[in-house]
């Protein structure tokens, strides 16, 4: 997806996840989070746009330094993040995607914090409307490129006591482009390719449905699974998620 499209997404889900964090109440369980309320929620979004947004708008070289918000009340929360929220599509409409700034990941550019983004806020829109129990696919030309992402950047850092998936797995989207296989390498870590391919296991499924078991918000059965189940689950519990 290029930038027009990715910030178009971060504004429509942004708002929708607004609204589903007024529709479900502050002291709302959000059940793909545990032990947080749609407080937490709330507030974890629009510490997350504030962060990216000095991160991308200060060009920044390095986290250290930043200085948090402090914590609204409760009440205060969905202005907080519509606010953070109109700030960072006004930053980040602005950057160039290949400005060069501090992130986690390979790819130290402002096109990352775009898609970034977008894709988190996608997910937490979901698990929102879920805890207001009305949760909605990922729109999915974004689910397709949100899983592009998630096999990009967060494939390799393995969860405390995960097993080794010990096999390839092929992924494909039956309602939108997208295809991609997974083979593990010798020295650690995965070749991902966007390619038909057989693989030990193939998960199969609507694009938000395949990201929504990624990102283990639903499980595995909401997608077809062909060959090796064992592999299909080793892969989806063997990532430590951020």
């Amino acid at each position: 997806m290029e930038k027009p499209d990715l910030l178009a997404a971060l504004a429509r889900d942004g708002e929708a996840f607004v609204a589903a964090c007024e529709a479900a109440g502050t002291t709302a369980a959000v059940g793909a989070c545990p032990g947080w309320s749609v407080a937490d929620l709330t507030w974890h979004l629009g510490e997350v746009l504030d962060f990216w947004s000095t991160i991308v708008g200060d060009q920044r070289d390095t986290w250290e330094g930043y200085q948090a918000a402090s914590r609204p009340r409760d009440a205060e929360l969905p202005a907080f993040v519509r606010d953070r929220l109109a700030h960072a599509l006004g930053v980040l409409s602005a950057a160039d995607p290949a400005q060069r700034n501090w992130t986690w990941a390979a790819d130290h550019t402002a096109g990352f914090v775009i898609r970034r983004m977008a894709h988190e806020t996608a997910v937490h829109r979901w698990d929102a409307e879920q805890a207001a129990g009305r949760a909605a696919a990922i729109e999915a030309t974004l689910a397709s490129d949100g899983i592009d992402e998630f096999l990009t950047h967060f494939r390799d850092d393995a969860a405390e006591g995960a097993a080794p998936v010990e096999g390839s797995v092929h992924l494909h989207c039956t309602d939108v482009a997208g295809e991609w296989t997974v083979r593990p390498l010798p020295e650690g870590g995965n070749d991902v390719t966007r390619e038909h391919a057989k693989g030990d296991a193939a998960i199969r499924g609507a694009a938000s449905d395949i990201l929504l078991a990624l990102w283990r918000r639903r499980p595995l059965s909401t997608v077809d699974i062909i060959g090796d189940a064992g592999v299909a689950t080793r892969f989806v519990a063997f990532p430590a998620l951020r």
